[in-house]
């Protein structure tokens, strides 16, 4: 479909009560095609990562949207739980936990008969599981987070993730499940996170951007291998694996051709938020943002709204802030940036503006814009459809505005060192 214009916007809200998030559904549902169709023609499944979504509604739609769409990676015991009451199944938690009564409820479902897979890296992790699991009479599947990261002279390319580094450490992980016998090694992930989710092209980055393609092409040479052979080896060790799962949506084309892998995990390509304008291989569309209002006009072509201040998690940085997205032609002021309760702007654009009148912005990351707002705005065919819930608006907050962040300016190091 055509991306909706301004006024196609403005005339949807300009009756509604303001601040608002929106979720554009034809836009979504042609972001779940794509994604489906960047994923397709190697026989991978793609999990949906729950972070990214942060509304059951969407979940739910998305899961049912095509076969590819299989399960949920989940970012918090807690959430994994109440996104079982709310009848969701086949669940693996993106990051270990240490939480006696959430793993004891977590195996207390896994007795029940659902599938719920818990993330680890070190042997502290299974003693912990295994004593629960034995008090619980089960056998509560695992799965080994393994570190994508690659390191270069000077620079460490990749997220603070896993202490499972190398092949060998990751082995003598694989080897501890024998001294366990209410644990199973049931799963393999790999986050390669400085491909999933750093594009080459973020203006905030500067001659950085010359340097990450490099880096990207080395650093998949580097982390395919080790994932390789530890698959290799859980599968000469006899653990029943049935799980391989990598990625996230920057790195679909180059996940999808390891053959070892079973499924990736895709969840911020779903809202397309602005930091994913900044890659090379695809273009999503946005279909999630937020309205304000024009409240007051201090001075010729300036013009001020209600709110805004979304700031993003991360390294602090411009590319961290909402974007203006429509009309065209709107400027953030360098003192002010998006407020807390007002945002100024330079307006330069040929749609005229009025007080009351709506102005569209994105937030850099996806699900993250879902902490602010009770609802989202379901629109679709220039009506608004709905209202749906987002994880506030169900009373849920789980552990707010996680992360994974790439070591950028020791990059920029690197990039000065390759040029001379």
């Amino acid at each position: 479909m055509t991306t909706p214009t301004y006024q196609y916007y403005n005339q949807l809200f300009k009756n509604e009560q303001l601040p608002l998030c929106y979720c554009n559904l034809d836009l979504l549902n042609e972001n779940i095609q794509a994604i489906a169709k960047r994923a397709e023609g190697k026989n991978k499944t793609i999990r949906v990562a729950t972070k990214s979504v942060r509304s059951t509604f969407v979940l739910q739609h998305i899961l049912k949207s095509n076969p590819i769409y299989k399960g949920l990676m989940c970012y918090s015991g807690n959430e994994a739980l109440w996104l079982i009451e709310k009848g969701f199944d086949d669940l693996l938690l993106g990051y270990p936990i240490v939480n006696k009564e959430e793993i004891r409820k977590i195996c207390q479902q896994t007795k029940a008969g659902k599938k719920i897979i818990l993330m680890v890296d070190s042997e502290e992790h299974l003693l912990l599981i295994n004593s629960i699991a034995k008090e619980e009479n089960i056998v509560q599947p695992l799965c080994i987070d393994i570190d994508m990261s690659t390191d270069f002279p000077g620079i460490h390319f990749g997220v603070l993730r896993s202490p499972i580094t190398t092949v060998q450490k990751g082995k003598e992980l694989i080897d501890c499940f024998n001294k366990y016998d209410n644990i199973s090694l049931s799963a393999l992930m790999g986050y390669e996170a400085q491909i999933a989710g750093l594009g080459e092209k973020n203006p905030a980055n500067g001659l950085k951007n010359l340097v990450i393609p490099f880096l990207k092409k080395k650093s998949i040479v580097d982390y395919t291998k080790r994932r390789q052979e530890l698959v290799e080896y859980i599968k000469q060790k006899k653990h029943p694996i049935t799980i391989v799962n990598a990625g996230g949506t920057g790195s679909i084309e180059s996940s999808k051709l390891e053959n070892w892998v079973t499924e990736i995990t895709v969840g911020s390509g779903f809202y397309s938020p602005a930091l994913f304008d900044y890659y090379n291989q695809f273009k999503h569309q946005p279909a999630v943002g937020f309205a304000l209002q024009i409240v007051r006009k201090p001075k010729p072509d300036f013009y001020t709204c209600l709110g805004g201040g979304y700031i993003a998690s991360g390294t602090i940085g411009i590319d961290k802030q909402p974007t203006p997205y429509l009309p065209i032609g709107v400027k953030l002021t360098e003192n002010e940036g998006t407020g807390e309760v007002q945002t100024p702007f330079e307006y330069k654009g040929n749609e005229p503006l009025n007080i009351g009148d709506t102005i569209l912005f994105r937030h850099a990351k996806a699900g993250e814009i879902n902490e602010r707002f009770k609802e989202m705005y379901l629109i679709s065919d220039g009506k608004i459809i709905d209202k749906i819930k987002t994880y506030r608006g169900e009373d849920q907050c789980f552990c707010d505005s996680i992360a994974l962040k790439t070591n950028l300016h020791v990059v920029f190091q690197y990039a000065i060192f390759v040029q001379f």
